[in-house]
């Protein structure tokens, strides 16, 4: 998993009308807490700098450097404007090189589809897991092989392998479903009368 680099600079005023001045300015306002840190710290940072880490189906470690201190962190969650889709906010969470965190990870689908070859529909139901582990044992995504799917068929999260870090989503939740179109299913219908 690839690491990026996010400057940050703290924020001493936390009222609305300096919130609307950062983010007027360029700038996401953001807040790291977790273990290592005694009291949250708000800050702010470029919004480019914003780019390869929101806007990519990618997950990245991040460092942070607010004003020379350097935390561990991961991007927890970030908040956008409902009509103009800007960043509002950013949320990160310091983790420890030797300690466990809970992430969520996108999925990959790989392999072709028997199923699909015969005109049924790739039905995308899950596109992160949520797993825990150290951090630098996380990959950038988790691969679902659809290569063994059949019209109908599903893979879910029971028969995923993984080594060095724990799935937390429900073993029963499907991930990707091979859809039936309509026109099939009346065809199966008919052969079996």
């Amino acid at each position: 998993m690839k690491t990026l680099e996010v400057i940050g600079f703290k924020r001493a005023n936390l009222d609305s009308a300096s919130l609307s001045e950062v983010r007027e300015s360029g700038n996401v306002p953001c807040v790291v807490y977790g273990p290592g840190i005694k009291e949250q710290i708000h800050f702010y940072s470029p919004i480019i700098l914003f780019r390869d880490l929101i806007y990519t189906p990618e997950v990245h470690l991040v460092e942070l450097n607010i004003e020379g201190t350097i935390i561990k962190a991961v991007l927890k969650d970030a908040q956008y404007h409902p009509v103009s889709e800007a960043i509002l906010h950013a949320d990160f969470v310091a983790y420890a090189d030797d300690k466990p965190i809970k992430f969520e990870i996108p999925v990959k689908i790989v392999g072709s589809s028997p199923g699909i070859a015969k005109g049924g529909k790739l039905e995308l139901k899950t596109r992160v897991l949520k797993v825990k582990g150290l951090a630098n044992d996380f990959p950038d995504f988790i691969p679902v092989d659809i290569s063994k799917l059949d019209l109908g068929k599903s893979f879910k999260v029971e028969d995923i392998e993984v080594q060095g870090f724990e799935i937390l989503t429900s073993p029963n939740v499907s991930i990707v479903t091979i859809g039936i179109p309509r026109a099939l299913r009346g065809k199966k219908g008919g052969d079996e009368e």
